[in-house]
């Protein structure tokens, strides 16, 4: 809601994609800035919850939109797009649904999210069994999103990236929070490639990696969330244009000279 009030511009239809309670639902219909809001989400029980508040919520999945071309002159996305197994196109679905220079706003766990438990579990597990198998669900870096953004054609993309560290009172607590968002790994099993258990002794093992290494002096644990923020419009006519390459008509150089002298006479 706070980089939604940095745009001085009014949306007269919205839409919340992976709205999972209805928190940034419930944000957008509180906001002046928004008329009217739809959520969608993927799980029935979601959307029985979000009727229950009210809110007008559609059940259905970010990687097939159930809406028309041009619907929405604003789409948001809290923290869900990191389960999509096809990023790309559903970049382009949200790129489709938006009218002419309607707003993309939206956020999704990073490449950088729970690198401490990674490499704990990494270690602990080549350590005992001389392999490795995947825990974690892969994440898609800084860089993997800002190439997507200009990838699905939007107009004037930005992305950037916030760190969040939460500290625990063990390993363990971590992962009985993991467990109770619903953020465990959960990969599409596929010939030849099977997934050991997570035994009691390797889970024992990780712990003391943990400690070992990412603890803090009062015995707490670190655990680092890296949320990548997307914006992006819909392209439009009337929106500001790069200049050509070789067009400009003062020098970077001279600028920074002239900013130099200033100082030195300062």
């Amino acid at each position: 809601m706070e980089r939604l009030a940095d745009v001085s511009r009014e949306f007269s239809k919205a839409l919340d994609l992976g709205a999972h309670d209805g928190l940034a639902t419930e944000g957008l219909i509180s906001s002046d800035q928004v008329a009217d809001v739809t959520a969608l989400e993927l799980s029935p029980k979601m959307v029985n919850l979000l009727k229950s508040k009210d809110i007008n919520a559609v059940l259905g999945s970010e990687e097939k939109l159930p809406f028309e071309a041009a619907t929405f002159d604003l789409v948001t996305s809290v923290l869900a797009l990191h389960w999509v197994n096809d990023l790309p196109g559903a970049l382009a679905q949200i790129k489709s649904v938006l009218k002419p220079d309607g707003l993309f706003l939206g956020c999704l766990f990073g490449g950088g999210t729970l690198n401490e438990l990674r490499t704990s579990l990494i270690e602990a597990e080549s350590s005992l069994t001389g392999g490795i198998s995947p825990r974690i669900s892969p994440l898609p870096g800084l860089q993997d999103m800002a190439g997507l953004m200009q990838r699905a054609g939007f107009a004037l993309p930005v992305a950037d990236v916030e760190r969040v560290t939460v500290r625990y009172s063990s390993p363990l607590k971590l992962l009985d929070d993991l467990k109770g968002m619903g953020e465990q790994a959960a990969f599409a099993k596929r010939d030849g490639q099977e997934r050991r258990p997570l035994s009691r002794r390797m889970l024992s093992r990780m712990a003391e990696i943990y400690q070992e290494r990412f603890s803090d002096p009062d015995g707490k644990v670190r655990a680092t969330f890296e949320i990548v923020w997307l914006s992006g419009w819909a392209p439009a006519e009337n929106q500001p244009k790069p200049l050509r390459p070789g067009s400009g008509k003062f020098s970077m150089a001279d600028a920074v000279k002239n900013v130099r002298k200033s100082d030195q006479n300062d």
